[in-house]
């Protein structure tokens, strides 16, 4: 069917916040830029990834190259830590982002965003420069570069722009400050209006205590994997646990980004499912391409498409410093297409973590292996996925245009993982159907999430649960009463099929497994 002109994105937003998955936080004032909201809906998708992720790492976790189950323990740690756990984590000194600032728009952006091409126009033969014009990254970046340099034409008398490639353009930050002067901002209309690139530490802080000094500051973690590393000797001393093994943490984290976009994407407060698998030195390797294979694996099991799914193996020119492999694990996004954009991170990170936290706490956390008589610090590999990020790839993998249905849009979300796994409806609101469809609500909501609705038409209550993602629907009616059987509609396919009343439950159950 045709899609509307409106973006895949515009629609998805909208989709979200009129049933109840996602609202912007504080929108009676006005909202707060890079903060939401989950509704009803988008809870319950948010909770079933989670409690999936968390029942495939760590109460039932797969199977490890040699064909025995993974050791993996659950840990729910501190929002906020000891100070000193990010002074040797490297995130007080290390964890900021090139910013810059607009004199002219007042705009604040992140320096690597920022796109700068040099433009050109002809008019009556001959070529003249527009100047170097500038457009933050994105899905809409080229056209929105070529409406800008369309208006800067007509302000200069007319002409026609020259074709240009915005894959040439370089980033603000690959230029001199010589050429960063003659810039023209995102969203301005004058050059030199840019500041100079400065560090911004991306940590939120606060401070503990009842006086507000250097003394008592704190920070909201900006990562939960720190707090693993501190309680790594207390989980190896009390749990009987040994290397190859990890630990598990799903939680908030916090970055004040210099400039959060594309929707839930990127955003200041966001929550991570995350894992450290500690393992002896020499099977470093071996390890993160295991657990590379299995997180691909896995999101391809939760219903994600694998030509949508990409393995970015990172350069070793650009890892970070402490890892000696990564591969991120990327999600065709409608604002990336046809690119991808980064959904998982598949991190080797060595023994750099423990190591410093070894050195600056003066703790000794090394691992003495009794049966080799050795000690060593072990290397970790940290699959770390966005949860609020796998919720917007579920979104965006499940949204659905048909015109030839009661609702163009739907949601065709993994039934495991769907908010509501059952629509409950009487036909009409008489004739003894409402009774019986209260009492099959009552049995079903028992074992499903369930939504019994009895208002409108039969159409717009598929409608309903089309957008919501609801995979079936029972409706009681006329023959209900005579038979004993409902009808139950399938959401995929929107098929209908009579089912024996006191079979809907067995049948239910079949469908929703897995």
């Amino acid at each position: 069917m045709a899609q509307p002109e409106t973006s895949l994105m515009s629609r998805l937003v909208s989709l979200c916040k009129r049933r109840g998955f996602v609202y912007p936080a504080s929108e009676i004032y006005g909202g707060l830029n890079g903060f939401w909201d989950y509704g009803p809906l988008g809870t319950q998708l948010k909770n079933n990834l989670r409690d999936a992720w968390w029942r495939d790492m760590v109460e039932c976790p797969p199977l490890g190259p040699d064909g025995n189950p993974l050791s993996i323990v659950g840990l729910d740690t501190s929002i906020i830590q000891h100070p000193q756990a990010w002074m040797a984590s490297g995130h007080v000194a290390g964890f900021a982002d090139l910013m810059v600032d607009c004199r002219e728009s007042k705009g604040r952006y992140r320096a690597d965003h920022i796109l700068c091409l040099e433009v050109f126009y002809e008019k009556a033969g001959q070529r003249k420069s527009l100047g170097m014009l500038s457009v933050l990254s994105g899905e809409d970046a080229a056209d929105i570069l070529a409406k800008k340099a369309k208006k800067m034409v007509q302000k200069a008398g007319g002409g026609d722009v020259v074709p240009f490639d915005l894959a040439t353009a370089t980033p603000l930050t690959s230029l001199s400050p010589a050429e960063q002067s003659k810039v023209i901002g995102p969203d301005a209309e004058n050059a030199g209006t840019l500041t100079e690139p400065r560090a911004f530490n991306l940590m939120f802080h606060t401070y503990s205590g009842v006086f507000q000094t250097e003394d008592s500051k704190v920070y909201l973690r900006p990562e939960t994997a720190q707090g693993i590393f501190l309680q790594y000797k207390n989980v190896l001393d009390t749990s009987r646990v040994r290397p190859p093994f990890g630990i598990a943490q799903i939680g908030k984290s916090f970055r004040n980004e210099v400039t959060p976009r594309n929707f839930i994407f990127r955003s200041r407060e966001f929550e991570q499912m995350e894992m450290e698998f500690f393992v002896p030195p020499e099977d470093g390797m071996m390890w993160h391409e295991f657990w590379v294979q299995e997180r691909m694996r896995w999101w391809e099991a939760q219903g994600v498409s694998k030509a949508n799914l990409y393995e970015h193996k990172i350069e070793a020119s650009e890892l970070s410093h402490y890892s000696k492999a990564t591969s991120d694990l990327e999600y065709r996004y409608p604002f990336t297409a046809p690119g991808f954009g980064e959904l998982e991170g598949v991190a080797y990170r060595t023994d750099y973590d423990l190591k410093q936290h070894q050195e600056h706490s003066r703790t000794n956390l090394e691992y003495i292996d009794q049966e080799a008589n050795r000690r060593y610090v072990p290397h970790v590999i940290e699959p770390a996925a966005g949860l609020t990020r796998g919720v917007l790839v579920l979104l965006c993998e499940s949204y659905q245009y048909d015109e030839s249905r009661a609702s163009p849009e739907w949601l065709k979300i993994k039934p495991s993982l769907a908010p509501i796994k059952v629509g409950i409806f009487p036909l009409v609101n008489k004739d003894g159907m409402p009774e019986i469809a209260e009492k099959l609500y009552k049995d079903l909501r028992k074992q499903h999430i369930c939504q019994y609705d009895a208002k409108q038409s039969i159409g717009k209550r598929y409608a309903r649960m089309d957008e919501a993602g609801t995979p079936f629907c029972v409706t009681v009616d006329g023959d209900t009463l005579k038979d004993q059987t409902v009808t139950i509609r399938n959401r995929d396919t929107a098929q209908q099929e009579r089912v024996a009343l006191s079979q809907v439950q067995t049948y239910l159950n079949e469908k929703l497994a897995g």
